[in-house]
């Protein structure tokens, strides 16, 4: 693998890393703010399904969807089937709470479910991926 394709890939890894480390401190305190940790919840999951794709030379269209992400992914490793249910789950966080509307934020449970299910997702990938691409 050649540099520039490794540092693209470890450059999106890193970027994932710190969005999940954002929605675990916007969790934290006496007035968490649970929008926007979802929010990175999802963003911590693109990014590490486009590290993927990155990694094997699958071209992606600017999207926030992971349903379309994931099923790229599928032609590489079918086992991202198992995580079609999650990618569902996450994918309308990119935009649910970002602005004004009757629900202005999840409820406590909810964004521990999504930090949770976002995690294990980038779990997952990131065991699908070679040691020499990980920050």
């Amino acid at each position: 693998m050649n540099e520039e394709k490794r540092t693209e890939v470890r450059n999106w890894l890193i970027k994932s890393r710190h969005d999940l480390g954002s929605a675990r401190r916007l969790m934290e305190g006496d007035e968490p703010y649970l929008d926007t940790a979802v929010y990175h919840c999802q963003q911590a999951a693109e990014k590490t399904l486009k590290a993927f794709l990155t990694l094997h030379d699958v071209p992606f269209e600017k999207t926030h969807d992971l349903s379309v992400l994931l099923e790229l992914s599928l032609a590489v490793a079918p086992s991202f089937e198992h995580w079609r249910d999650i990618a569902e789950e996450l994918s309308p966080y990119a935009v649910r709470f970002r602005y004004s509307s009757d629900v202005l934020e999840p409820e406590r449970g909810e964004a521990e479910d999504t930090l949770q299910h976002a995690q294990s997702f980038v779990d997952f990938i990131l065991g699908l991926l070679p040691d020499e691409v990980k920050p």
